[in-house]
């Protein structure tokens, strides 16, 4: 996974999200009332570090969720399109030794 294809959220134990962004001119956080703020990689790094090196004490939490490009999307659309096949026997089916 590239930088510009995830998303990384830190959130509060309040419910406040923060987003951090890899765009093409650097990288952007954007506050829970959705103020947009570029950033350098030093200041992503001070961000993001902290809550990482605490470990999980329960006051922040921190997620990275990648972005669905659009491709990607039209193929699981189309695939929830097919039949659906049963397979009774897995290993027989597809011919994998017990």
């Amino acid at each position: 996974m590239k930088n510009t294809e995830c998303t990384i959220y830190i959130t509060t134990k309040h419910g406040y999200t923060q987003s951090y962004r890899r765009e093409k001119t650097g990288w952007t956080q954007t506050s829970p009332n959705g103020t947009v703020r570029p950033l350098s990689a030093e200041q992503l790094l001070s961000h993001i570090l902290p809550p990482l090196a605490a470990g999980n004490l329960g006051h922040l939490s921190v997620r990275v969720e990648p972005e669905l490009k659009p491709e990607f999307v039209k193929k699981i659309r189309a695939r929830q399109k097919e039949p659906v096949v049963k397979v009774k026997d897995f290993s027989k089916h597809f011919g994998l030794k017990a």
